[in-house]
């Protein structure tokens, strides 16, 4: 028994220690290569090489105790990515900060985002980023909480296998594909049949970016349906109910906050969406007449198609004021994303009795 203590040490000890080498050689053959990449770019290849070095020889000696360094880095990269991008956004968006101040989100009048007069008001594309976000809601939010009750309760095992498929491929197609879709389907039929305005419309933005957000919200509410323990299925059937009313009466509002963080996660893809909306809005940089009008001309523009389209041609405060909109969107994705997780551990210890 003491041998087998001593050797299971022993083990333990020499895996630590190759993990300290190994971990001491690639943080710092690491960062090195990441100082030469900002520094010298020229010589990032030298430490870059280092780095692979070490690796290969880690893999060779100390390969458990490479793979658990590995893991590490790539761990601390990503949250030392998310802190630069931080950064960078910031840092760029300073020198608008400081020509506009808090006119940059709250100037409303006449002109409102004219890069030759140095006017850089985000308010109309925040505006239009709302508006488009909540009817692409009215759109993925019933349809999706709908999709998720039929294929997580309702349909047959062959029709499931048949739509899970077919919605995992809807969230594989590429967005430029929805919005050249939705430019020459969407767009025609509403200046078709309604005699919009313009050849776009905020409305039609949102019908798509909702149709695109729909996979999102089934995946996820379907996959918190399925969370819901079957006792309580059970135990409502075995009362008497009928399967509609233990869907309605104890699968969904026990399935609640995770059928509420895939509406949440729905929001932030629609938040988020960039070429559908790009391709299909006429960019007018003006906030819409009455402001809830969807249809008209003015108004159609978000925060991701303002970018998208004029990044090419921005230059010094333009440039620092799409960089502006980027740490706006930036905070209101995170805000949903960090809401979402949280509505989802507070689903996790109701349903699991965690305390």
């Amino acid at each position: 028994m003491s041998t087998t203590t001593g050797l299971s040490t022993g083990r333990f000890e020499h895996l630590d220690e190759g993990t300290r080498r190994i971990g001491a050689a690639s943080a710092v053959t690491l960062l090195a290569t990441v100082v030469a990449f900002v520094a010298l770019p020229a010589v990032t290849v030298f430490p870059l090489l280092g780095f692979l070095a070490v690796l290969g020889y880690g893999w060779w000696r100390y390969q458990e105790a490479t793979a658990k360094v590995v893991m590490a880095l790539m761990t601390a990269s990503t949250v030392v990515i998310l802190g630069l991008i931080t950064v960078y956004l910031l840092v760029r968006s300073v020198p608008v900060v400081r020509l506009m101040g808090l006119d940059l989100v709250t100037r409303v009048g006449d002109t409102m985002w004219s890069p030759s007069q140095s006017v850089y008001s985000l308010v109309p594309m925040m505006w239009g980023t709302l508006l488009t976000t909540i009817i692409a809601m009215c759109v993925a939010g019933p349809l999706g909480i709908a999709g998720a009750l039929f294929v997580g309760e309702m349909a047959p095992r062959w029709a499931r296998e048949i739509i899970k498929p077919a919605i995992e491929m809807l969230a594989g197609i590429p967005s430029i594909v929805y919005g050249f879709l939705g430019f020459v389907i969407v767009n025609d039929y509403m200046m078709r049949e309604l005699s919009i305005p313009t050849y776009g419309s905020l409305f039609g933005a949102g019908v798509v970016i909702g149709l695109m957000a729909l996979p999102t919200v089934v995946s996820v509410a379907e996959d918190a349906l399925d969370a819901v323990p079957n006792a309580m299925k059970d135990g409502s059937i075995a009362l008497g109910a009928t399967s509609w009313q233990t869907i309605t009466a104890v699968t969904v509002p026990s399935a609640f906050s995770g059928v509420s963080a895939a509406v949440i996660l729905g929001v932030g893809r629609a938040v988020g969406e960039t070429m559908a909306v790009t391709v299909m809005l006429a960019h007018t940089q003006t906030l819409p007449e009455p402001l809830y009008d969807v249809f008209g001309a003015k108004g159609q523009e978000t925060l991701t198609s303002l970018i998208a389209s004029q990044y090419g041609i921005a230059s010094g405060t333009h440039m620092s004021a799409l960089f502006a909109a980027g740490v706006v969107l930036f905070i209101t994705v995170l805000t949903l994303s960090l809401g979402s997780q949280y509505i989802e551990a507070r689903m996790r210890e109701q349903l699991g009795g965690e305390a």
